[in-house]
Order: structure tokens, then C-alpha cells, then sequence
């Protein structure tokens, strides 16, 4: 039973690991940055049998990319080899600000 649970683990890893990679492959419009190194994504959660929960944020409520950058999340996510479904969740709380950008990504903007 250790070693069944061990293996999911591992498996979950690495499955988070890929998800990871594809949401640095999805941009804000209007920002240089892909939505991890911007902040946007609260977590990544991999639930049983494959599914994948997004927890995320917009820079702002009235993001003008608002409808499509949680769309170009979806579907990054469900082209993950192993992935069998996705959930992305929206929230403002707590509302982004530039704190939550990795300092890559305040070098590449220039507030670093």
C-alpha cells in the first residue's frame, strides 16, 4: 500500500511538473511575461484520476484579456500528456499586485 502511494506521488509530481511547464508557455497580452513568473497562478492541485485544478488571478477584475487568458490556461493544461481533465478557478482574493512576480520577471520588465 506504501509503495502504490509512493508511486502516485511520484506520478502527481511529475504530472505538476508538466503542468508547470505549460502555463510558462501562456502570456498576459499585455505584459511580457507568462502567467506563472507574472503571479497569476494561486496553485496548481493534481486531484484523483488526472484532474487538474488552477487556482488563478488577473492583474486586475477588469483585465481586458479577462475571458481569454483563463481559456489559453485550459487549454495548455489539457495538452499535457496525462492530464485527463482541468479545472480553472478564478479568484481575486488576495487581488494581484507586483509582489507576486518572480524576480525574473520583474528583471524582464525592468522593476528590478
Amino acid at each position: 500500500m506504501q509503495r502504490a502511494r509512493e508511486q502516485r506521488s511520484d506520478q502527481d509530481e511529475e504530472l505538476r511538473n508538466g503542468v508547470i511547464d505549460a502555463l510558462h508557455t501562456v502570456f498576459d497580452p499585455e505584459i511580457p511575461v507568462d502567467v506563472y513568473e507574472l503571479g497569476l497562478i494561486y496553485g496548481v492541485t493534481i486531484q484523483p484520476g488526472q484532474k487538474v485544478h488552477i487556482l488563478m488571478t488577473l492583474t486586475t477584475p477588469n483585465c481586458p484579456s479577462g475571458a481569454i487568458i483563463p481559456q489559453d490556461v485550459d487549454q495548455a493544461v489539457r495538452n499535457v500528456p496525462g492530464v485527463k481533465d482541468v479545472e480553472v478557478e478564478l479568484t481575486f482574493d488576495p487581488p494581484w499586485d507586483k509582489s507576486k512576480m518572480s524576480e525574473a520577471a520583474l528583471f524582464s520588465i525592468g522593476l528590478f
